[in-house]
């Protein structure tokens, strides 16, 4: 098995490294961000890339989108991602895919040797390893998308608004309301989605992700 790693964390990534290699799996690059990964894939054509969501320079979604690109230019390529923590636009995503060869763990699970070892055989024979606690998670916030049911229908044009990448301002010019209004819709929209303010994730981008799903049901 012929193994790509991108972790701008050093110490994961060469702790990663040393775990397969004792293992007797075939490490052929360790990177610490997308653009060498990127170049690694080309080069070396692995059967698995382990992937960190965060990356240089923004370490906001650049290990999610590379790994979306490696896919592209490699189909059969099997992919695990770890995260610190679930990132909603992601999980998401990989549960409603059913794609193959597609992997998701919390980063504390790597210290779990046999089971980060067992996801990782999983996904490489083309099968689909996600965190136990990411279904847990995302199982609760399934529930909690009912909230959707509880929107106005203002609300709801606000928030197929936003989902087209529109800020407020240009939300109030095109429903030809003032900003505040705007404002007022919004908050309305995530006490009713049970959105409370967090430094883990964005509001707005929860919540049209919630609405992209049920509007693709």
């Amino acid at each position: 098995m012929r193994i790509v790693i991108a972790e701008d964390d050093a110490l994961l990534r060469e702790g990663v490294a040393l775990l397969l290699k004792a293992e007797g799996l075939d490490v052929v690059s360790a990177t610490d961000g997308p653009e060498p990964f990127l170049a690694a894939v080309d080069e070396h054509r692995p059967d698995v890339a382990i992937v960190d969501v965060r990356m240089p320079p923004t370490h906001t979604d650049e290990g999610i989108v590379a790994a979306v690109e490696a896919r592209r230019r490699q189909p059969e390529l099997a992919v695990l991602v770890l995260s610190a923590y679930v990132e909603q636009a992601f999980a998401t995503d990989l549960l409603a895919s059913g794609a193959a060869g597609l992997g998701y763990l919390l980063k504390e699970r790597v210290g779990r040797v046999e089971s980060f070892l067992e996801a990782l055989h999983r996904v490489a024979a083309g099968g689909t390893s996600i965190d136990p606690d990411v279904v847990a998670q995302l199982m609760t916030r399934g529930r909690a998308d009912a909230g959707l049911e509880r929107l106005t229908s203002r609300e709801r044009e606000v928030l197929d608004l936003m989902a087209q990448g529109l800020g407020n301002a240009a939300i109030a010019e095109r429903l030809v309301v003032t900003d505040g209004a705007v404002h007022k819709h919004i908050r309305s929209i995530f006490s009713k989605l049970d959105l409370p303010p967090t430094e883990q994730t964005d509001r707005r981008v929860v919540a049209v992700l919630r609405y992209l799903e049920d509007v693709r049901r």
